[in-house]
């Protein structure tokens, strides 16, 4: 299961994210690290809702792969969790940065792709990506890297885009009604000056298996009803009718 389609976007996406996308994305560090609970991914659902990490994580060798402003490593170690992130973008971690000196919470930060890790085989016990790794990396490289990295019995969870937001996002990635690309074959999205990756359900389901990972879990995420806003991508008014965006939970066999 693992191909070899190049590692180009590794460093396209860099420079997407340390040119572009970080100037954006920056500012909202200091909500997301403030909040007492975790809330996952464009509806901020909250982690009550869905159940997504383990109950205690005290203690718990945790990596965020991906992690941009490392938010998210941010609540894991509120919550006890020992987490490291490790990110593509100088830009993304110079904000984590500032948040932890700001917050005072502090953490190994990695400059790195989640494709090829620098940490050693079995060092953690949960791995875990909101919109990095199972987003920006190929899931053919980084899947197979979080299954390195992890314990037997250590747990994946990642949140993306769903298939189905993928196959009905337009030329300029805005979702429609219309099917706008085919499911066979779906798997890396070009976007000009970046690229996203989204396999369709059965081939990550078989990718996870090959791997070694037992699903426990996929979540796909509704947009509430008192969301107030909209995406340029997708209107809160269709991810109320269909998911935009799905979490995956498994565990690692052993």
């Amino acid at each position: 299961m693992i191909h070899d389609r190049g590692t180009e976007h590794v460093e396209l996406n860099r420079r997407y994210w340390d040119d572009e996308a970080a100037a954006w994305h920056g500012p909202l560090a200091r909500d997301h690290w403030s909040r007492t609970e975790p809330r996952w991914g464009l509806w901020a659902t909250p982690e009550s809702q869905v159940s997504v990490l383990p109950d205690d994580l005290a203690g718990t060798r945790a990596i965020e792969l991906g992690c941009g402003t490392a938010y998210v490593s941010a609540w894991l170690a509120r919550a006890g969790a020992h987490p490291v992130g490790i990110d593509v973008s100088e830009a993304q971690l110079a904000t984590a940065r500032a948040m932890q000196a700001e917050f005072g919470i502090d953490f190994p930060l990695a400059l790195g792709t989640a494709e090829e890790v620098p940490y050693d085989d079995n060092t953690f016990d949960l791995a875990i990506s909101e919109y990095g790794a199972s987003l920006w990396c190929d899931p053919t490289r980084w899947i197979p890297e979080a299954a390195r990295l992890l314990v037997p019995g250590g747990r994946l969870v990642f949140m993306r885009y769903s298939p189905l937001f993928a196959l009905c996002a337009g030329p300029d990635g805005t979702a429609s009604t219309t099917l706008s690309r085919g499911q066979f074959g779906l798997a890396r999205l070009d976007r000009g000056n970046h690229v996203q990756f989204v396999l369709p359900h059965g081939e990550m389901l078989r990718l996870l298996r090959s791997c070694g990972f037992v699903v426990e879990d996929l979540i796909e995420i509704q947009a509430p009803t008192t969301t107030p806003r909209d995406y340029a991508e997708v209107p809160a008014d269709w991810a109320r009718q269909w998911p935009s965006e799905e979490i995956w939970t498994a565990r690692l066999e052993g």
